[in-house]
């Protein structure tokens, strides 16, 4: 009876399991993504209703100029792969937003917000797109979706999000708050090292993709890391890879993502 039980366990795992492109990663996949992009447009909506957006000017083009590339080179490589369906129910938005905090993300289904405070270390196009990348990959990979996934199960909220919702909405939607990582209040749980690095790879593609030169991942981590200085913890202390292994790891991926670069 044991071996049966476990037996099925591994079953119902495996069942509710997605791949990550490119990566090929397995992850935990308990919630729909239409039920995940409904959610992040709904909480987009009061984000930038409770923010100050910066409609107008030539950083605010700039936002919507880079993710719109860095769209069409998502789009491409799933039109490539023949798995246009994995970006069914995106509605991309791309949005600056007037804060100090040096911060960017993207919910899931294309909800993208950059903080004003980012750009002096982003400089110039290049390095925003390095950070755009970034954080639309995590959306495109589904990581959102994966820690939604886990986090419910850990919390017994079940594995239907709209039935979770229905049964405790404060705890589901401070659940989805955390996961998507919107703000730095919200954002509690950070990505883990594999999610982040998994990111960091996918998004130099992407934006090479786009036509922006993926090399600059490098210089942008370089000042994010003199800019840290002493202040970043040990790396066994953090969620994230450190700076210094976080650069080596992009610089190991740089012949991978140059194949895909074609200056504009």
């Amino acid at each position: 009876m044991l071996r049966k039980l476990a037996l099925a366990s591994c079953l119902l795992v495996t069942a509710a399991c997605s791949t990550v492109p490119i990566t090929g990663r397995r992850q935990l996949s308990l919630v729909s993504d239409t039920e995940m992009n409904q959610m992040a447009a709904t909480e987009y909506q009061k984000v930038l209703a409770s923010s100050q957006v910066v409609s107008s000017g030539e950083q605010a083009a700039m936002v919507k100029r880079v993710g719109q590339r860095i769209q069409q080179a998502v789009d491409s490589y799933f039109r490539q792969q023949n798995a246009q369906a994995q970006l069914e129910g995106y509605a991309w938005e791309f949005n600056l937003i007037n804060d100090k905090q040096e911060n960017a993300w993207c919910m899931p289904g294309g909800k993208v917000a950059v903080y004003t405070g980012i750009l002096p270390i982003t400089q110039d196009e290049n390095g925003l797109a390095v950070v755009m990348g970034h954080e639309i990959a995590h959306a495109v990979a589904k990581h959102s979706s994966e820690r939604m996934s886990q986090q419910m199960a850990a919390q017994g909220l079940g594995g239907v999000l709209s039935a979770s919702a229905g049964q405790n909405p404060t705890a589901t939607q401070n659940v989805f708050l955390q996961v998507v990582g919107a703000g730095s209040q919200l954002g509690l749980l950070k990505y883990g090292r594999s999610q982040e690095s998994e990111a960091d790879r996918l998004g130099l593609i992407f934006m090479a993709m786009a036509g922006y030169n993926p090399d600059g991942a490098v210089q942008f981590w370089q000042r994010m890391d003199a800019r840290d200085g002493q202040a970043s913890p040990p790396e066994f202390l953090s969620t994230h890879p450190s700076n210094g292994t976080r650069i080596a790891d992009i610089q190991r991926d740089l012949p991978e993502a140059r194949k895909y670069y074609t200056a504009r």
